[in-house]
């Protein structure tokens, strides 16, 4: 299949991208489509979807979430070695329209600040872009000039494939070619998180490409720069795993079977003594 076109975004100002929200730029021809993909890095499902766009010689932008980043940072890595562009999307998927986050614009930020942290932590010194996607496509206006002021790049998008409702690829195929008969052209937004979405991403691809559309690659002018204060809040979230550097083989080691006698508890003989004190009772036992 390929790719048509490589566009440069010059995020400074935080332009808006995504006619779900922004009308103003309109940078795709008919019959051009942008593949993004949200809530990655998830093990074998994001894999799944770089191979088949692999196959098909494209390239796809991801939205990224800090934490997943931070759980999987190799596959972050393998998402940068296969030439995609990588946005951000939070630090834990809070949605930022809503309270505290809507009144509280410190904790607002905090949240969008340690996802970009995060993922360029998970970068290992690869470039991150200034991309972002709100989380449920929920924007908060005060965000927006926010972003504007560090000139990250807002991504709402054209087509909502709702993958997230879905449980059967040929579904996501359906919801996605069936709007893009309408639409003629767009930015898709799809889920590298869910398995119904990287089982129907070859066939989906097929069928674009015989549909005669054409993907558009987006990368930007200038990388993502992180603020310290918040680098310095993802590396102490991080500290608290950092005991476990041993793999899991050389800490848990089973020594041989043996077969409990199922566990009896003997109260105290002397009376009035409680009897919620017993295992499975529900009292605050150990």
């Amino acid at each position: 299949m390929g790719l048509s076109r490589i566009v440069e975004i010059d995020t400074t100002g935080g332009p808006g991208f995504g006619f779900e929200h922004f009308k103003q730029y309109d940078f795709l021809r008919d019959k051009e489509i942008v593949l993004t993909f949200d809530d990655g890095p998830w093990p074998q499902n994001t894999p799944a979807v770089l191979k088949a766009l692999a196959d098909e010689c494209l390239k796809a932008t991801f939205f990224e979430i800090g934490q997943h980043a931070m759980w999987h940072p190799e596959i972050t890595k393998q998402v940068i070695e296969a030439g995609m562009t990588v946005g951000t999307h939070t630090w834990s998927h809070k949605d930022l329209a809503r309270n505290p986050y809507a009144t509280v614009l410190e904790q607002a930020e905090q949240e969008i600040e340690m996802g970009n942290s995060a993922v360029n932590m998970a970068a290992a010194g690869a470039p991150v872009a200034p991309f972002f996607r709100f989380p449920d496509l929920q924007h908060a206006p005060q965000l927006l000039t926010y972003l504007g002021e560090r000139n990250i790049a807002i991504f709402s998008t054209d087509i909502d494939s709702r993958d997230f409702k879905m449980h059967k690829p040929e579904q996501v195929i359906k919801s996605v070619m069936s709007q893009l008969e309408k639409r003629g052209k767009g930015i898709l937004l799809m889920h590298d998180f869910h398995k119904n979405t990287a089982e129907a991403l070859p066939e989906l691809l097929h069928q674009l490409k015989g549909s005669g559309y054409t993907v558009v690659h987006m990368v930007p002018r200038q990388p993502l720069t992180t603020i310290p204060k918040y680098d310095e809040m993802v590396t102490q979230r991080g500290k608290l795993s950092s005991n476990n550097t041993r793999p899991e083989t050389n800490v848990v080691r089973a020594i041989g079977a043996h077969v409990l006698e199922p566990w009896s508890f003997e109260p105290p003989s002397s009376a009035g003594a409680s009897k919620s004190s017993s295992p499975g009772s529900g009292g605050a036992g150990g």
